[in-house]
């Protein structure tokens, strides 16, 4: 499958099964994330694989409105930044990121993006302190995001190449 093809297939993905997500899927998983480009080759990222079924219920409670389907999920890769080694440190987890998503789909593994970065919890924390908190990770990293995870209890439809935006798209020559 050519990569085209897996992000025409990648959706979010927010209700799982009790199927649990391979080993070697995982390490996959991350193993993308590790490979992700950063500025100036800094890798500011670290990424805490939650898999304790306590945990995940109590990080669907990091965002107002819940974010259920870490609930379902069967792990999640939490990403995190070191602020002090990189200024861009949120570009750097967002590429990170959205290689987790796209490997996580060619695997036929379910997940979706669930941002914390500027978003307030269940508790009215910002959402970073309340994974801070349940989490322990050093306050000069900075939360931007959880990948949820799991095997997709629906299919959802692959997006159609005809239908993209194109008019968003300008060629100056």
């Amino acid at each position: 499958m050519d990569l085209l093809e897996v992000m025409r297939k990648r959706r979010s993905i927010r209700n799982y099964t009790d199927e649990p997500v391979k080993e070697a899927d995982l390490q996959k998983i991350i193993q993308a994330a590790l490979l992700s480009e950063s500025g100036k080759a800094k890798r500011p990222w670290e990424f805490i694989v939650v898999r304790n079924k306590e945990v995940l219920e109590c990080l669907s409670l990091c965002r107002e409105g819940g974010v259920k389907m870490l609930k379902e999920a069967q792990c999640a890769i939490v990403v995190v930044g070191d602020a002090d080694m990189q200024d861009v440190w949120v570009e750097d987890c967002s590429v990170a990121m959205a290689h987790m998503h796209l490997m996580a789909s060619s695997l036929g593994v379910g997940s979706c993006w669930i941002q914390g970065r500027l978003r307030k919890s269940e508790e009215g924390t910002t959402t970073e302190e309340y994974v801070r908190e349940k989490l322990g990770f050093p306050e000069n990293f900075k939360l931007e995001a959880i990948l949820s995870l799991g095997m997709p209890a629906v299919k959802m439809p692959a997006y159609d190449l005809e239908e993209l935006p194109m008019e968003k798209v300008r060629i100056v020559e």
